[in-house]
């Protein structure tokens, strides 16, 4: 075992004093010593029950023989980061959360982890430090918050930011706004809608990472204290058979992950969190190559924010096993890929039941035909954009208007809640990718507005930054090219038309190409928003949207 190398032989003598000062006892020290790595914290939603979940793995590795030792991950939650200088840090911790994770590993020389991740980016860093550590691992999540009930209706947290929007409008008082900020978040857990947390803890299912129901069962269900404690135990029949990440995160699975994604209509977030994970284990993750695989992927689920549906009710319905066996009538997947229950994808799903077509659609009665997310290229996007298409409008598959354009986030925002900007309109937000951010923050408080001053059906947001997988509505982001390497979005004017065609996959700035090189000619790079910190050593070395933002080290020149 990897632990020899601290617990056992003369040589290790002062080591086994430092593990007697942790109170372990010979036998516990004789046992495989397993990671468990808890994302707890008091400031994430999606966190605070980690605790609990915590206690059930340990007690389920204990139970099967070895010894657990949990050491922590970071967290952010990006509702509370949304719109101010804090989403700046959320994108970024994932690196941070990938490299923390691997340093404690191979410095404590682990046998095998379990990795307890909730929200947005601690589920792909987590993923990433897997591929990376390579020793026997188990994925078990926070889960999923219930939905709030406001008014009669469920709601979520981007019905929260809507509210926000209508308040602004007048369509919505002052009390009604009270009365969502109330009741949209009753429970711990990661926001009850297809957000990203919840895409990314659904993909872990995909993946094989993690075991049946780890993306569905709520937060609050007892049910998710008896998975940890099984994933507890199983994490030590991984380390007997030697089954490890790698062997699990293949080519084929990451293809099995882009699919469900499609099925799901995930967060358009995972259009950089897939690429990033498939980075780790040497694969070259192109994202047009998406639109293949979403060309022939009928999309089935429409969960908030794209349709009335939550993640409660995804999981009454069969959960993520039940939507990849309506893939696989289409043999849609790999079902040979090996996963943590020791059984193959194949053999895990064969018996999945879809308990609720209208949650779960079948296979031959898909909300489209195609999957719930596209990659658009054109002049304006050359290297490639994302969009969740399952949560556009019909009328805005396809659009032409004027582009305002707006150098941050917070421009746009007083733009659109001042009433500047109206029907027909493509606004435009740039200098807010990886590296002009830096850290490509998420664009929930502008698309909300634009929804809750009711104007989701007419007017379009593009940007070099991302979405949060709350966000709805023609919401085109990763544009790359971003603007602080000179993509052509740092080159639009005022008044631009922009043309979009989602079905066709195109994203056009209608300018001539002679005024975009003339254009390009004058163009100047702008002084770094942040010039000490993490973030500055972060836009050194990140990567555009396009390619996952990973990070690189910079080439010499």
């Amino acid at each position: 075992m990897r632990s020899d190398t601290v617990t056992k032989g003369k040589q290790q003598a002062p080591h086994r004093s430092l593990f007697n000062a942790l109170g372990l006892t010979e036998e516990e020290m004789s046992r495989p010593l397993v990671g468990i790595v808890s994302s707890y914290n008091e400031i994430v939603p999606g966190h605070m029950n980690l605790d609990k979940i915590t206690n059930a793995v340990k007690q389920g590795v204990a139970m099967a023989g070895g010894t657990p030792i949990m050491f922590p991950a970071i967290a952010v939650c990006d509702g509370i980061a949304m719109g101010h200088i804090g989403m700046k840090y959320s994108l970024v911790t994932r690196d941070l959360i990938a490299d923390s994770t691997e340093a404690m590993a191979m410095a404590h020389q682990f046998d095998a982890l379990v990795m307890i991740p909730n929200c947005d980016k601690n589920v792909p860093g987590l993923l990433m430090a897997a591929a990376r550590i390579n020793v026997p691992t188990i994925f078990v999540s926070g889960g999923p918050m219930l939905a709030g009930h406001v008014m009669g209706q469920k709601r979520s947290l981007s019905s929260m930011f809507e509210a926000v929007g209508a308040n602004a409008a007048g369509t919505l008082s002052d009390e009604g706004l009270c009365e969502f900020e109330n009741n949209v978040c009753p429970t711990c857990g990661s926001c009850s809608g297809m957000y990203t947390a919840n895409s990314m803890n659904c993909l872990t299912e995909a993946l094989g990472m993690g075991l049946r129901g780890n993306g569905t069962i709520p937060a609050v269900y007892s049910e998710r204290i008896r998975l940890a404690k099984k994933a507890g135990m199983q994490v030590m029949e991984l380390l007997k058979k030697d089954i490890r990440p790698r062997d699990i995160m293949t080519e084929d699975a990451i293809l099995n992950a882009l699919t469900v994604d499609m099925a799901l209509g995930c967060s358009t977030n995972s259009m950089l969190h897939l690429p990033a994970i498939a980075h780790e284990i040497g694969m070259d993750f192109e994202i047009d190559f998406a639109n293949g695989i979403s060309e022939k992927t009928p999309n089935l689920c429409h969960l908030a924010p794209a349709g009335p549906t939550y993640m409660e009710d995804l999981n009454e319905a069969g959960g993520v096993y039940a939507v990849m066996n309506e893939l696989n009538k289409k043999g849609l997947l790999h079902t040979d890929c090996m996963t943590v229950t020791g059984k193959t994808v194949g053999e895990n799903i064969k018996d999945a039941v879809n308990k609720n077509p209208e949650v779960i659609r079948t296979i031959d009665n898909p909300y489209s035909q195609t999957g719930g997310l596209a990659v658009l290229k054109g002049n304006l996007a050359p290297d490639g954009s994302v969009v969740k298409r399952s949560a556009v409008v019909e009328e805005m598959l396809v659009h032409e208007g004027p582009a305002r354009v707006f150098e941050c986030e917070e421009d746009a925002i007083a733009a659109i809640k001042g009433g500047k900007i109206v029907e027909g309109d493509v606004v435009v937000i740039r200098y807010e990718g990886p590296k002009g951010g830096p850290g490509m923050r998420e664009m929930l408080n502008p698309t909300s507005a634009i929804a809750g001053m009711g104007l989701g059906s007419s007017v379009a947001l593009i940007t070099d930054g991302r979405f949060s997988g709350a966000s709805r509505g023609a919401s085109i982001g990763h544009v790359s090219p971003e603007a602080a390497v000179g993509g052509p979005i740092a080159l639009v004017e005022e008044g631009d038309i922009i043309k979009i065609d989602i079905p066709n996959l195109k994203l056009e700035l209608d300018v001539s190409d002679e005024e975009l090189a003339k254009r390009k000619a004058a163009w100047q790079p702008r002084e770094p928003k942040v010039t000490s910190g993490y973030l500055a050593r972060y836009a050194s070395m990140v990567t555009s949207g396009n390619r996952g933002a990973i990070l690189e080290i910079p080439k010499a020149k």
